[in-house]
């Protein structure tokens, strides 16, 4: 619920709404990356991680826009899917490196 309101937030302030999904969806990759990278395997990972950022990522709602997109401008489409795919995995390795980096420090 925490995540599906704060993904309702971003879609209250960007009311173009496959922009606002892949900037919750690209934010939620970065999260999940930092996420991944400090905690352990814990129930509080679980919880914020699939629970919060599982409700404030949208995969669904990505599918829908390429869809839509593509019947109105193909190019924009594959544009649209190659930055959010592209663009996901970018964040998560960020998120990642990000992560460590303050678990490094912190453990200095």
């Amino acid at each position: 619920m925490l995540g599906t309101a704060a993904r309702l937030g971003i879609g209250m302030l960007i009311p173009d709404a496959a922009l606002g999904v892949l900037l919750a969806n690209l934010a939620g990759a970065l999260a999940l990356g930092i996420l991944a990278a400090r905690l352990p395997a814990s129930d509080l990972r679980v919880f914020l991680g699939t629970g919060v950022l599982g409700g404030f990522t949208t995969y669904s709602a990505f599918t829908v826009d390429s869809v839509g997109l593509w019947g109105e401008a193909p190019l924009l489409a594959v544009g649209y899917v190659v930055v959010s795919l592209v663009g996901g995995v970018a964040a998560a390795v960020l998120g990642m490196r990000l992560g460590r980096l303050g678990r490094d420090r912190a453990t200095a």
